[in-house]
């Protein structure tokens, strides 16, 4: 190996570390300018972004982080050789005996080595059999503990879990074995630090396996629509009308979420049936209101009360956690296709890379002032797309904004319906509703971004075209 190439990685190693440039330089004893022409040096070797920026810090990309514990062994075992060796005189061993006796690693360095260690204090590779030690025990707590520990024993002894570490911490949580101080620690140092996509990618596992998944093998569904909105949100769902759009065009569509409303009082509850879309109470009527009639609603609360408990958690946190992070990605019936929206900018590129973990062949993220998947037409975006597995973004420059409607009297749910039915002529919210319904045509297609002006066409069309005037007739119940 050429030497240049080696300090590329002890470079990299020092960025997966520490998060930051400037950490990462003063950690190597260089300037952050020269860092980041390192880090430049290495994308171009590996042909990927590794590092994604964040409000916070450098959240690395799939590949980045598998490369993780591999540089951290290489690092700390370069340390290692760099340090004066003590020859005990009456040592059996030859030199030569010495060294290839011991193992060059024991255990899985952590985070970060420090040069200098106190007298008696554990190193990282200490802290790090001791973790294993406790992985191996069959007390689920002391195993969810060991999980917490790795995260968060702070600098010098932590690391972010690997995709089957968080998979394992989370099935351990959903299946109530976790004391609450646990689930709380758990979900709050991941936040802070915030989530990596093999972290979010093993909680959406053991999700799905705690949910019971369809195998999307064997799915009869075309599009999973997730829409998790906040129980503060004012706006109305046009995306409801987009989905139902895309339905009576023979696409087979699930929509799951929630609004912070609970039984039938909830704003997506009362919209969706407002408009003949049937609300089921778990996945099996969903399955069979879809076969029958092309799309339903399935609340959280009717998948898994456990999830739904654990979301429901922002009221006392005042903050997102990765259970948020994790639902766009549920999919309960394995559509082939998956269409979401997420509100933070740096968490679109975490959702994208994490559905390529999971093998999503079509996914679109939509950059949403909500976590529901409906189009903002009036400011330009950016379509962050899986396309048959392999990343895509598409640029869709903004239309100018029609005037708003004027005030009618009507109360905000009669408008929305209103709408659908064509008794009011709303061009805002008909230019919602088909961009919404172009990017999902555009995701069903699993086409390449040419395809996207006639995904618009087809969606006005459908619009002009839609069976408003006459609501569905009234469908027996799926609860």
């Amino acid at each position: 190996m050429k030497l240049g190439r080696l300090r590329l990685l002890l470079a990299l190693d020092a960025l997966l570390v520490e998060g930051s440039v400037n950490r990462a330089a003063e950690r190597l004893g260089m300037s952050a300018p020269a860092m980041s022409r390192l880090l430049g040096q290495v994308r171009e070797i590996y042909d990927d972004p590794l590092f994604v920026r964040s409000s916070r810090r450098l959240i690395p990309t799939p590949f980045a982080e598998a490369m993780r514990q591999r540089l951290r062994a290489l690092a700390a075992e370069a340390e290692a050789l760099c340090q004066p060796q003590e020859k005990t005189p009456n040592d059996a061993l030859t030199d030569f005996e010495a060294w290839t006796a011991a193992p060059v690693i024991e255990a899985a360095p952590l985070t970060s080595r420090r040069s200098v260690l106190i007298e008696g204090e554990p190193s990282p590779e200490a802290i790090a059999r001791k973790l294993v030690s406790l992985g191996k025990v069959e007390d689920t707590r002391k195993r969810l503990a060991r999980h917490i520990a790795t995260m968060g024993a702070g600098i010098g002894h932590s690391r972010p879990l690997t995709l089957n570490e968080a998979e394992d911490a989370f099935s351990i949580v959903l299946d109530g074995e976790a004391d609450p101080i646990q689930i709380g620690a758990l979900l709050s140092i991941m936040n802070f630090r915030g989530e990596t996509a093999a972290e979010l990618a093993g909680f959406v596992r053991a999700a799905r396996v705690h949910i019971g998944a369809a195998n999307p093998e064997t799915s009869r569904i075309d599009l999973d629509w997730p829409a998790y909105i906040s129980p503060k949100s004012r706006r109305m769902p046009w995306f409801l009308q987009a989905a139902l759009l895309l339905s009576q065009a023979g696409h087979k569509i699930l929509l799951h979420g929630m609004d912070g409303g609970s039984g039938t009082k909830g704003k997506l509850v009362t919209a969706a049936s407002a408009i003949g879309i049937s609300v089921c109470s778990n996945t099996a009527t969903a399955a069979d209101a879809i076969a029958e009639h092309g799309i339903a609603y399935l609340p959280l609360a009717a998948m898994s009360s456990q999830l739904h408990r654990l979301h429901m958690l922002y009221g006392l946190l005042e903050t997102r956690s990765p259970v948020n992070s994790l639902m766009p990605l549920l999919n309960p019936l394995g559509a082939p296709s998956i269409m979401m929206g997420v509100v933070r900018p740096a968490y679109r590129e975490l959702h994208c890379d994490t559905g390529a973990l999971l093998g999503s062949r079509n996914l679109t993220v939509l950059g949403a002032s909500r976590d529901s998947a409906e189009a903002t037409p009036f400011r330009s975006s950016t379509l962050l797309r899986l396309v048959a597995g392999k990343v895509d973004h598409l640029f869709i420059p903004a239309v100018p904004e029609p005037p708003a409607y004027p005030a009618t009297g009507m109360a905000s749910l009669e408008y929305w319906r209103a709408v659908w039915t064509g008794a009011i002529h709303d061009e805002r919210a008909a230019a919602i509703i088909t961009a919404t319904a172009a990017a999902a045509l555009l995701t069903l297609s699993g086409g390449d971004a040419d395809r996207f002006v006639e995904c618009q066409r087809a969606a006005r069309k459908l619009w002009e075209g839609r069976n408003g005037n006459a609501l569905p007739r009234r469908r027996r119940s799926y609860g």
